[in-house]
């Protein structure tokens, strides 16, 4: 299995990207990276800490940067490290694309370059949200600040397929986030939505409050991209403020801090990788700007599943299928 990786999208670029595609390959004997980025940078990294024959790389001349207009730098800036990736993945030298850059430039470069898979209006981004029993996928964390009813039954549908060959979950629960669990609450687009999910033949276990997400009441949480990017950048900030208010106060000899940053490790959004952007036509993984070589080699471990559980293929057949049964 090849991933392509972008090797100009963390803020401390390339180094990150090269170590966390280095420690993936170390864990993963069948897996190749493929780092994509500038020569000047990324192959004295490569030197420096040693990769191997399964990190290759391949030069890219342009970088799109987070100031760029997404769309527009993606027709100026052919040869970024994102259209390159993303064209490698198309044409299937590569079996996906994980990338820490802009992330609209990563969402547009995958609808004009991969496309989305036939029926699907919208593709989505989805993450995983950490809960006390287990992981909750929440989408759209951004993709889709607006969306209709259709938009969010399509969210589900897609959120559902992949928590079942992420996790094996048979039949995921599906919850729609909303300001109170009556199917009369939230705007008429979330209320069309519930009436269209409970009339589905998906798993919908009704409307999801805030208060709720935490204790897993659902396996996959569908919502706007406007509430979803709030609550995902909430949720990133929990573990980092959790180490410091109990740091501060416990006294000396009480819990150190390598047992506090265990405690709240399932909390870190760094240990779940990127999100994959559902609805293209392959295997696209947005990361954080901010990752680390350990969420790098995450964002790889997701690519990495995906392509081994056949997701992409499940998506196309699922989507054929309710397609058939609507016509």
């Amino acid at each position: 299995m090849r991933i392509a990786l972008d090797a100009m999208g963390t803020d401390r670029a390339p180094a990150n990207e090269v170590a966390g595609a280095q420690a993936a390959v170390a864990a993963d004997p069948d897996l190749e990276v493929v780092l994509v980025g500038h020569e000047s940078v990324v192959r004295p990294e490569m030197e420096r800490i040693g990769t191997g024959d399964r990190v290759q790389f391949i030069h890219a001349p342009d970088q799109i940067t987070t100031h760029d207009a997404p769309a527009s730098a993606l027709r100026k800036k052919p040869k970024s490290s994102i259209a390159i990736g993303l064209t490698l993945h198309k044409e299937g030298h590569v079996d996906a694309f994980v990338s820490a850059g802009s992330t609209g430039a990563v969402m547009a470069g995958s609808l004009f370059i991969l496309r989305p898979l036939a029926g699907v209006d919208r593709p989505t981004v989805a993450t995983l949200l950490p809960t006390a029993k287990g992981p909750t996928l929440m989408l759209d964390a951004g993709a889709n600040i607006e969306c209709k009813a259709g938009h969010l039954l399509q969210f589900a549908q897609l959120g559902g397929i992949y928590m079942q060959d992420l996790l094996d979950i048979e039949s995921p629960r599906i919850g729609l986030l909303n300001v109170g669990t009556e199917p009369t609450k939230g705007t008429e687009e979330v209320q069309e939505a519930f009436q269209l999910l409970d009339a589905s033949p998906l798993n919908f276990v009704g409307n999801v409050e805030g208060r709720d997400i935490i204790h897993h009441a659902c396996d996959v949480l569908v919502c706007d991209g406007f509430p979803g990017n709030i609550l995902l950048k909430f949720y990133e900030s929990v573990a980092g403020f959790l180490i410091e208010h109990l740091r501060s106060r416990l006294d000396e000899g009480g819990l150190g801090s390598v047992d506090l940053e265990d405690a709240v490790r399932f909390l870190d959004y760094q240990e779940y990788g990127g999100a994959p952007l559902l609805g293209v036509n392959g295997v696209s993984i947005i990361c954080h700007g901010e990752s680390s070589p350990r969420a790098i080699q995450n964002a790889i471990d997701v690519a990495a599943q995906a392509v081994r559980n056949g997701t992409l293929d499940h998506m196309t057949r699922e989507l054929q299928s309710g397609a058939e049964r609507e016509a």
